[in-house]
């Protein structure tokens, strides 16, 4: 089945226009793993240190992810959405949205679920979490 949803990468000079619409997904997506700030993450793609992608089918946002580009790696800070199988391929463009911008690789920082539908990404790290 042909993939009919586009991935759109927000101009950051128009972030406003659309932030408002995809602040839930990032949102939902930081608070469920707790790996990182939301505040921080929201800072930067309202600064323009991170972008924005927004998964479009034509009528609605299903998914939302933010990305930061440093050195030789663009990693994929958040990423959220519904109907996952509708654009997960879309992944496609951001690995080469980062090869065109000179990174060796993408990194994608989330829940563990994500291994299981990216089978050519491998788990390079771990954290390790006690509770005290």
């Amino acid at each position: 089945m042909p993939c009919t949803v586009k991935l759109i990468c927000v101009d950051p000079d128009r972030i406003f226009d659309f932030w408002r619409y995809a602040r839930p997904l990032i949102l939902a997506a930081i608070e469920r793993t707790g790996l990182s700030e939301f505040a921080s993450i929201e800072n930067q793609v309202l600064s323009g240190e991170q972008l924005l992608w927004l998964a479009w089918d034509g009528s609605a946002i299903l998914a939302a992810a933010t990305t930061h580009l440093s050195r030789d790696v663009c990693t994929i800070t958040a990423c959220s959405g519904q109907d996952r199988k509708r654009w997960l391929p879309l992944i496609e463009h951001i690995e080469n949205y980062a090869k065109a911008e000179g990174a060796l690789k993408t990194r994608i920082i989330g829940r563990r679920g994500w291994e299981r539908v990216l089978n050519a990404y491998r788990a390079q790290f771990v954290i390790l979490e006690k509770d005290v």
